[in-house]
């Protein structure tokens, strides 16, 4: 696995030191030119060539933004003068939605309409009760959508960030073959259902298609938004082409002697 998708931090941090360093040379050399920047200019160039630094690095393309805004958006807070508890609210906020993000290495990714529609119309073709489980379900909005479309099926979402989990399990209360646990993936038993569908990262997946050849019946399905188990070619693919999704990925279990 390449360690940029195992250590994204590391690459930031690099990214935004080595911003920072030839901001600090340019505006020393326009100082012995006798010409100074705003703070504010100093502050989007920082940003920009983080960015584009990141970028470079071989980071994904949502940490281009945070690269980007990140110096400056700690500029403008700090004139704006705040009250500390707000930071402190803030930071909670965000650990509490992103906790897969620290443990995991799972961004909250949400599955667009396309991709839910498509899941609704392969589920379609098979039996009219499918037991399907979302594996990091966030707000459980697949969950909902899917359950209310097929009322004979179980549908089970997991969720291991406190404030995601919270928001998808009220939302769920008064939908009868939904139910959403506060649970990781990873203990989550997987041969209970006909589907198993994931929106993770690249890099929890090599672990989860060797957890799903050990769990999942013969027939049952494994499906993948947008990212691939590596050296594994799926046997059906769905295009979805919607933001960052690509296509949904579908393997089938064959027992014991898969692949």
């Amino acid at each position: 696995m390449d360690e940029r998708l195992q250590r994204p931090l590391t690459y930031v941090l690099l990214a935004q030191a080595l911003a920072i360093v030839a901001v600090v040379l340019l505006v020393y050399l326009l100082a012995l030119l006798s010409l100074q920047l705003p703070l504010a200019l100093v502050a989007l160039l920082q940003g920009a060539l983080a960015a584009v630094i990141g970028r470079w690095l071989g980071l994904s393309r949502w940490w281009l933004w945070i690269n980007l805004a990140f110096l400056p958006a700690l500029l403008l807070l700090q004139r704006l003068a705040l009250p500390g508890w707000i930071y402190l609210c803030a930071f909670v906020v965000l650990l509490l939605v992103n906790w897969n993000s620290l443990r995991e290495r799972v961004p909250l990714y949400l599955t667009g309409p396309r991709a839910q529609q498509q899941l609704a119309h392969w589920l379609a073709r098979g039996e009219p009760a499918p037991r399907f489980v979302d594996l990091g379900c966030g707000t459980a909005g697949t969950l909902l959508y899917l359950a209310r479309r097929f009322p004979r099926g179980r549908f089970v979402g997991v969720e291991s960030a406190p404030l995601l989990f919270l928001v998808a399990w009220l939302r769920c209360l008064l939908q009868d073959n939904c139910q959403v646990r506060f649970q990781s993936l990873w203990r989550t038993e997987l041969a209970q259902f006909d589907a198993v569908y994931c929106f993770l990262s690249p890099v929890p997946m090599p672990r989860l298609w060797a957890r799903a050849r050990l769990q999942m019946r013969a027939g049952s399905w494994l499906i993948s938004n947008t990212f691939e188990i590596p050296g594994v070619e799926p046997d059906l693919r769905l295009e979805v082409n919607e933001g960052r999704q690509t296509q949904l990925l579908f393997w089938q279990m064959r027992g014991a002697d898969i692949r």
